[in-house]
């Protein structure tokens, strides 16, 4: 896999204009609350240097085409024909649960695409090729994409963070004011995961895989009742719900003033489960996430 040269986009308007440029998402909508992620990065600029190679279905140094976590294959098929985007070269799955890879088979019969998925998962992601982890990079058109291990939710559930276009795909591990239940990992697995993503740049988006955030704001608010921005997120998130709009992909800035999993450091987040300053951060993560399994 090719080293990570680490590329920053330009700050302000003009950075984020140029990470719109290189990187297209489009949201496909599937089962009760599914999102699978259609990406498209663009081709290299020229003389940007050489690429690690193209992907299968990529023209080489042409722009690229990577699907995310398709849990159905019929919807993906579908949109991508509306787009008329190119083949995809990659389908990038972040953990092993179906509604992540169920339509896998499928559409790596139809397209030739290489399937990639967490390398601790590797004996339950139908499919795959490629094996990945912590470090790990995948050249995509013009971008590269990292690979972060985020244990937890499973034990090898993984994100793909793709730092020139400020855009990160964290599968089931970060929500909207939430986060992922944990059925294989521990509080210590999630908290660190969760800290990985506390290192990107507050205007990364973060495209998540369900559509919890109303469900999630139940919970944040009863945790912390006196923000004023979590009241005015709530609002907000609640009129694009009725206008039929997504709340995803949401941003690092709004998590971090939000999202009770990403505050343990807050006083209000620490009242809100019974603890106070002296309590460790893994100690408040930990009795906030068995708060929200009990809610």
């Amino acid at each position: 896999m090719a080293a990570l040269r680490g590329a920053a986009g330009a700050a302000g308007a003009a950075g984020a204009a140029g990470a719109r440029a290189l990187l297209a998402v489009e949201l496909v909508p599937c089962r009760a609350d599914n999102y699978v992620f259609l990406l498209r990065v663009a081709a290299p600029a020229a003389g940007g240097g050489a690429r690690a190679g193209a992907g299968a279905g990529g023209a080489p140094g042409g722009a690229e085409v990577a699907v995310v976590d398709p849990c159905d294959a019929g919807p993906v098929r579908e949109r991508l024909g509306q787009l008329g985007w190119e083949t995809p070269a990659y389908i990038l799955n972040t953990h092993h649960h179906d509604d992540h890879t169920g339509g896998n088979l499928e559409l790596k019969e139809l397209w030739g695409a290489r399937v990639v998925g967490p390398r601790a998962d590797r004996d339950r992601i139908p499919g795959i090729d490629l094996a990945v982890g912590q470090g790990d990079t995948l050249r995509l058109g013009g971008a590269e994409v990292r690979v972060l291990d985020t244990p937890g939710h499973t034990r090898g559930h993984c994100a793909y963070h793709v730092p020139e276009a400020r855009a990160a795909f964290v599968g089931d591990t970060l929500f909207a004011m939430g986060c992922g239940r944990l059925f294989e990992g521990t509080p210590e697995q999630m908290w660190s995961s969760l800290q990985k993503f506390l290192a990107f740049p507050p205007q990364t988006q973060i495209y998540c895989a369900h559509e919890y955030t109303l469900s999630n704001a139940d919970f944040a608010i009863s945790v912390e009742p006196g923000n004023k921005l979590l009241k005015a997120r709530i609002e907000r998130e609640a009129g694009r719900r009725a206008r039929g709009e997504p709340t995803v992909p949401t941003t690092m800035a709004e998590e971090l003033a939000t999202n009770p999993f990403l505050r343990p450091g807050e006083l209000g987040v620490r009242a809100g489960v019974g603890l106070g300053p002296e309590a460790e951060d893994l100690e408040v993560f930990t009795a906030v996430r068995a708060a929200k399994d009990r809610f």
